[in-house]
């Protein structure tokens, strides 16, 4: 949220070139405030971990959001309870011609699937296109990431020999970013992923920005310069013992998985993890949300895509 401040104090300049969001008496008795409308488009079989995941991170913050659920209407996921879906999960169909102030697209299990053969992909194309006109900004995670910058950008994910699992450490690039406010230069937080893009990938796009990166774990949380849409690999949401569990039940598939790196003490599973990512993750979402979702959508969501018409 902003300091208030009265007007005309020296200190606003300076706090305005850090990039602090200084709200002058002026402009606090005239703003006007709304709830915030968020989409989640949940592409994860674990249907309520996620959401659970997801909820923790957006929920800690003094501003009023609104989520709604979205489910494929194309692709009806096995894993779940259907009656699950049916309570708390709506359609595509039922909610496109609204507008958001965000939304949410989270990752999937379909790294060794060509895009365009996921039994989903017209559909969430559909849906990637409609968010430039009905989303005021947009996060796309993990699985969900490598999709967008494909569907955008053509920007085609490569495949690691093994599977990229553990906690590693991460670069703030840009630290004066309104996204790293209380990151410390050097962050961690967990991946879990078979696929990655290079960093020369992503310089090859004028619109992007390369945000945080890792040697390990590469290309982290990219950007584009409108701010319109975030591309981020690590997984800052995951529980203490999401890795493990992910670990397991590899195990028990006969997948001969490799212990995730940087995450049980003395690489032993019988060991419990300690959490050195939850700060980084509670930040980044409340970042997100604050500096660029609250902040900077327009107040009449009839103008919510519109915001390049009055630049």
């Amino acid at each position: 949220m902003p300091i208030k401040i009265q007007d005309s104090l020296p200190a606003q300049a300076v706090l305005e070139k850090e990039n602090i969001f200084v709200m002058t008496e002026y402009r606090a008795m005239h703003q006007d405030i709304r709830p915030l409308n968020v989409l989640i488009l949940n592409l994860m079989p674990t249907k309520e971990v996620t959401e659970t995941q997801l909820l923790r991170k957006l929920s800690n913050s003094p501003l009023q959001v609104n989520i709604e659920l979205l489910q494929t209407a194309s692709y009806t996921p096995t894993h779940v309870n259907a009656a699950h879906l049916d309570s708390f999960y709506t359609t595509f169909e039922k909610v496109k011609d609204r507008k958001f102030d965000g939304m949410i697209i989270t990752g999937a299990p379909l790294e060794n699937v060509d895009f365009e053969d996921v039994a989903y992909w017209s559909e969430l194309c559909d849906i990637m296109k409609w968010s430039e006109s009905h989303v005021h900004c947009t996060f796309y995670l993990c699985w969900g990431a490598y999709a967008a910058l494909y569907y955008f950008y053509g920007i085609k994910n490569l495949m690691y020999d093994e599977k990229l699992s553990g906690i590693y450490e991460h670069r703030v690039l840009k630290p004066t970013s309104p996204l790293f406010r209380g990151f410390d230069d050097i962050f961690h937080a967990p991946q879990s992923r078979e696929s990655y893009v290079t960093a020369g990938q992503i310089s090859e796009v004028a619109e992007l920005e390369l945000m945080a990166d890792s040697d390990e774990a590469g290309v982290t949380i990219v950007k584009t310069e409108d701010s319109r849409k975030f591309f981020v690999t690590c997984h800052a949401e995951y529980d203490a013992d999401t890795l493990a569990n992910e670990y397991y039940r590899d195990l028990g598939k006969g997948m001969n998985p490799h212990i995730p790196r940087n995450y049980f003490p003395d690489d032993d599973p019988k060991k419990q993890p300690i959490v050195n990512w939850r700060s980084t993750g509670q930040l980044l979402y409340t970042n997100w949300l604050n500096y660029y979702v609250y902040q900077s959508v327009p107040y009449d969501v009839d103008k919510i895509g519109k915001e390049d018409e009055t630049k």
